[in-house]
């Protein structure tokens, strides 16, 4: 959705196309249109094509990359350049719809009134900062009722949080309970950005918020699996472009982004296509910057704050993997979702040695979550050497001090597991939303002693002790 300037429009003709990407001739060097701006040409069929300018070639071509299918689109077909980049309304009309990466509905409910747009791209050293917001932000914690996040991994307001984990280890359940708790319990808004995941996702996601009656706090861009790569590169920057206008308005923002590695994905095939030479990992050359900026553009400013959440898709297990590795440098938060965890029914299947926050230190949650978390690592951290001991040997022939940490490890670990509501229809466990006093004080008397009398499994898959 571009909003073309006023004056005569510069156009050429397309002269290839080899899938998602156009080349695009311009008679002269002057028509040639800038870097991301908007050009628009019919198909065959009549239908509306949207590129944008991602390079310039030899001979006054313009190589472009199609934000929709390139099907019917024929040689010597007519292009129009806007002379604007890509625009998406914003507004408060857009709660509770979903929109392509163009800002156009997809969601059949008709056209959305909005009387704003915005550009989706920005120049990230133009950003400004709030220092004294950020400084301000930075102490105040958000509750989640989740509690193994609550305890060990605290978001803050204007935080980045990662969710790493391999195929069907549990990002996205993780993403959408943690939407539900907030738009329930803080009447928050939420921008959700789907890039590149299951179309089944989204419908389910969509229909879930409905039922759950938390849609009209939550706006939704999808540039999903069946779309061409630069729908799923862009989408990311509609999300964002969104948060953004929000949070101007001195809102404080829940981004999530479900997921940043499909965005890292359709880059690597944009460069492909586009001729560069990949990167000895075989990533596209542009891998630090691409997610540097995506990044930078998360910030704090005055009046308001974006909390991002990243569901970050990790391939084959490997946390070493380039495009993953580029991710973490941007996080305060990183929660690894562990195979091993999901495989035993742990979920949340967060992996409490693994995983890290920038944010767990004493002037954020105080002196006692402090040294409660930091013993309830160490009890977990115990009982993982442990359980290699007990596997060979038995439990009876541990000592008596480590068989009593090896016990309440065990029903700390079970503890921390939890009911998610968006799961209820898969589990049949109704959700539970925790509050983190609670939490702390629960683990404060398991590690005391207060439950040794107790099964371990009455305290798989519950909330709060009695």
């Amino acid at each position: 959705m571009s909003e073309p300037i006023v004056g005569e429009l510069k156009k050429g003709r397309v002269v290839g196309v080899q899938g998602p990407i156009v080349d695009v001739k311009f008679e002269k060097v002057e028509d040639m249109p800038d870097l991301h701006e908007v050009i628009m040409v019919k198909t065959f069929d009549k239908r509306d094509l949207t590129l944008e300018v991602a390079e310039h070639l030899e001979g006054s071509v313009a190589r472009c990359i199609a934000l929709s299918s390139t099907l019917n689109l024929q040689r010597n077909a007519v292009a129009t350049s806007t002379g604007d980049v890509l625009r998406v309304p914003v507004g408060e009309a857009l709660f509770g719809r979903i929109i392509n990466v163009m800002g156009q509905p997809i969601d059949g409910k008709g056209p959305i009134n909005a009387t704003e747009t915005r550009p989706i791209h920005k120049d990230v050293t133009k950003l400004r900062v709030n220092v004294a917001s950020l400084s301000e932000n930075k102490r105040e914690v958000m509750e989640t009722g989740i509690k193994m996040i609550d305890l060990l991994y605290p978001v803050v307001k204007g935080s980045k949080t990662g969710i790493l984990g391999g195929a069907g280890c549990g990002k996205s359940v993780v993403i959408q309970e943690l939407i539900h708790n907030v738009a329930q319990e803080h009447d928050g808004c939420s921008v959700f950005a789907g890039i590149g995941e299951r179309i089944r996702e989204g419908n389910e996601l969509y229909f879930e918020f409905e039922r759950e009656g938390i849609l009209k706090k939550v706006i939704m861009a999808f540039g999903q699996m069946d779309e061409p790569p630069g729908a799923r590169f862009e989408v990311a920057k509609t999300g964002i472009t969104q948060a953004e206008w929000l949070q101007e308005q001195g809102k404080n923002v829940l981004l999530f982004m479900d997921n940043v590695f499909r965005f890292v994905q359709a880059g690597s095939e944009i460069s492909t296509l586009m001729g560069r030479v990949p990167s000895e990992t075989g990533y596209q050359p542009t891998l630090s910057s691409e997610v540097g900026d995506l990044h930078e553009r998360i910030k704090t400013g005055s009046g308001g704050s974006i909390s991002a959440f990243e569901a970050v898709y990790v391939p084959a297990d490997d946390l070493t993997d380039p495009a993953v590795v580029a991710i973490f440098s941007y996080l305060d938060s990183v929660l690894v979702l562990s195979r091993d965890r999901a495989q035993l029914g742990l979920y949340p299947a967060v992996d409490p040695l693994n995983s890290s926050s920038s944010n767990m230190d004493v002037a954020v949650v105080g002196p006692r979550h402090f040294g409660i978390a930091q013993e309830v690592v160490r009890m977990l951290t115990k009982y993982d050497e442990l359980r290699r001991i007990v596997a060979v040997i038995g439990i009876d022939e541990l000592s008596r001090s480590d068989r009593l940490v090896y016990e309440r490890a065990r029903k700390l670990q079970n503890y921390l597991t939890q009911p998610c509501f968006v799961a209820e229809s898969y589990t049949g466990r109704k959700g539970q939303y925790v509050p983190t006093e609670v939490t702390v004080n629960d683990c404060s008397r398991i590690i005391e002693g207060a439950y040794d009398d107790r099964d371990e499994r009455e305290f798989y898959m519950i909330g709060r002790l009695p």
